[in-house]
């Protein structure tokens, strides 16, 4: 996808549907070691689409050495692939920010058994 490629209203206002049907679709996608899908444990950091409707994937995973990571990576590809209206998928793969927990989605804080306030408990990191 261009880097000079600017989308207006009507172009996002578009493009959204097949946003939703893209982040359904990566929602299908469970890490292999936790069961959370990869767009609910924070693993997905950026997802664009042009207009072309090529869809491109910055992502991560919970650790650099996941002996998992071409098998999900395949699947992600899979998946948004098979979404109608998508004509390509690029993925790319990025350690930078290193992913922590502070990055699931609430749901899958609660599906975790992780439903707590930060403020008073700190970081689970930590």
């Amino acid at each position: 996808m261009a880097d000079t490629e600017v989308l207006t209203a009507e172009d996002v206002q578009a493009l959204q549907p097949l946003y939703a049907a893209v982040i359904a679709a990566l929602k299908e996608v469970y890490d292999p070691e936790i069961p959370v899908n990869i767009y609910d444990l924070g693993l997905i950091y950026e997802l664009t689409i042009s207009k072309s409707r090529e869809v491109h994937i910055l992502m991560t995973f919970t650790a650099p050495n996941c002996p998992m990571a071409d098998q999900v990576m395949a699947e992600v590809q899979e998946g948004v692939k098979a979404v109608p209206g998508v004509t390509d998928c690029h993925i790319e793969l990025t350690f930078e920010p290193e992913w922590d927990r502070s990055m699931l989605s609430e749901e899958a804080r609660v599906e975790l058994g992780l439903d707590y306030d930060e403020d008073t408990y700190g970081k689970l990191d930590e």
